[in-house]
């Protein structure tokens, strides 16, 4: 087994002659591209973001998140220019210091990483759930579950909001 990639035998004779990719993987940049990261496998959420610190952070009415374990994050190019602040023992933004673009966010006291939507264009977003949607200034009409702040399994009350 190569690291990444799953060997394929092809015949009886135990030749093997196709490599195969055995997780996703795909690459996202900053706004200018000096700083490039990797994400492999899946996310293991997709969603909206409506707390007030989301949409100041992102200039916009909420923000879209794909989360990932930190070992499926790998920054690939541009390492020293990441810039890091944390306002929260929660939260960990991580930006492009040339050129100021958003990259993620990593939030140790639950083991994920949010990787920006929009900093992975080849990832397919999926929304499943709006989280913090107590604090929302755009209010949606989209059928996803609207969690008050954030589900039971990381660290919030689980409380589901009507559309």
């Amino acid at each position: 087994m190569l690291a990444g990639r799953g060997v394929i035998p092809l015949g009886d004779d135990g030749v093997t002659s196709l490599l195969m990719p055995s997780e996703h993987e795909y690459t996202g940049h900053c706004f200018c591209g000096a700083v490039e990261l990797k994400v492999r496998g899946e996310p293991v959420g997709m969603g909206y973001c409506h707390c007030r610190s989301c949409r100041e952070w992102s200039a916009s009415p909420l923000n879209g998140f794909t989360l990932w374990s930190p070992p499926a994050v790998t920054v690939t190019r541009g390492a020293e220019l990441v810039g890091s602040y944390s306002k929260t023992p929660f939260s960990v933004r991580k930006w492009c210091k040339a050129c100021g673009g958003h990259l993620m966010t990593e939030h140790p006291t639950v083991g994920l990483v949010d990787v920006f939507a929009a900093t992975i264009p080849g990832l397919s977003f999926k929304a499943g759930v709006h989280v913090n949607y107590e604090d929302t200034v755009l209010h949606l009409h989209d059928g996803l579950p609207k969690q008050k702040d954030f589900p039971k399994e990381l660290g919030g009350s689980g409380t589901l909001l009507v559309e």
